[in-house]
């Protein structure tokens, strides 16, 4: 394990007050930072993907009710409000049901985000050790410290293998139309020192094809009961490339993404953002005037491309509703203890 100070500051954190974050919208050209003083300002950090990333979403929520107890705000309107901006990532109306239930908010959100980095770093050593030395990995939307409090889930997964000498190195989809991969993805690993190549996302398929990936790994919003999993659109393009070139899935995520409630993928709302997201870039319209665009922020997953589930508990394969059922979900207060839920190399 690498010392001396993080490369990457905490990406949300509690000040006194205020919410810090670091201002995602301005990566990778500038690390700025955002506060916010009010819930609503909260609210719409979030909706404008200031802050955005399932576990740092979690942060946000139990964070957004510590401001509203510190302003003033009645706790349901709040929680109300913070709820309605990302419907997909279960993990930001987990944060929000912890720090509802719990009687000091403020102090409950603090170890929510210290809880979130201990994890990630035990995701990121069950996940390492199912990368080969030298894996050649291909990576989608950003699931790093930037969509975490720190460290990471599936990106996670990358550093930890780095720290421990296997030299992995990432083939970085770009990800339209947000481009989380190009801006964000690869800003965390050259910081990191991890070798990185964006490519465009509709290379994907012709590298597998040429054999210069050895794995497909990916993050996670939402993962249902039966191990469908909801992530970045374009996830469940990968996962069939990745079946048909018999390559291993591995999908990344702390086990608040596990929504015990949610059956299937066919019952995971999907987020539909602004078409202007997909017709312009930078300000600049580039379809033709009267011509509309839908602009999915997520995929499922079916639960039968995925070779294995990591979590900072342990690796879970197939069949996923009993191994994900036998996970010990957090609770309000609760800090976690690691316990395995499975092992061995990445299926096929």
């Amino acid at each position: 394990m690498t010392s001396g100070p993080e490369p990457i500051p905490p990406t949300i954190a509690w000040a006194g007050d205020r919410v810090r974050m670091i201002d995602q919208r301005r990566l990778p050209g500038e690390l700025a930072f955002l506060e916010a003083t009010t819930v609503d300002e909260l609210a719409e950090a979030i909706a404008t993907m200031a802050v955005r990333g399932a576990p740092a979403l979690g942060a946000a929520g139990a964070m957004g009710i510590a401001l509203a107890r510190v302003t003033g705000v009645p706790l349901a309107e709040a929680a109300e409000r913070l709820a309605a901006t990302r419907p997909t990532a279960v993990n930001l109306a987990w944060g929000i049901e912890r720090a509802l239930a719990a009687r000091d908010p403020v102090a409950e959100a603090c170890a929510l985000a210290a809880a979130d980095v201990a994890a990630n770093r035990r995701l990121g050593a069950h996940g390492a050790a199912l990368l080969p030395p030298g894996a050649r990995v291909y990576t989608h939307c950003n699931a790093g410290a930037l969509a975490c409090v720190g460290y990471g889930s599936a990106l996670g997964v990358l550093r930890a293998a780095h720290e421990l000498g296997r030299a992995p190195s990432a083939w970085v989809g770009e990800t339209r139309p947000a481009l989380q991969g190009s801006r964000l993805t690869a800003w965390e690993l050259a910081r990191l020192e991890i070798p990185a190549t964006v490519v465009a996302d509709v290379m994907a398929g012709s590298l597998m094809a040429g054999g210069e990936v050895d794995v497909v790994l990916v993050g996670a919003d939402r993962i249902a009961a039966n191990g469908d999993v909801a992530n970045k659109v374009g996830t469940y393009g990968l996962a069939v490339l990745a079946r048909h070139h018999g390559l291993p899935l591995l999908v990344a995520a702390p086990t608040a993404t596990i929504d015990r409630a949610c059956p299937d993928g066919a019952a995971i709302p999907i987020e539909h953002r602004s078409p202007d997201e997909v017709l312009t870039v930078a300000g600049r319209r580039l379809a033709p005037e009267g011509v509309g665009a839908a602009n999915a922020a997520f995929d499922v997953t079916p639960a039968a491309l995925v070779s294995a589930i990591v979590t900072e508990e342990g690796v879970v394969r197939e069949p996923y509703g009993p191994g994900l059922a036998a996970l010990g979900r957090p609770r309000p207060g609760a800090r976690g203890r690691g316990k395995s839920a499975g092992g061995g190399g990445p299926g096929r």
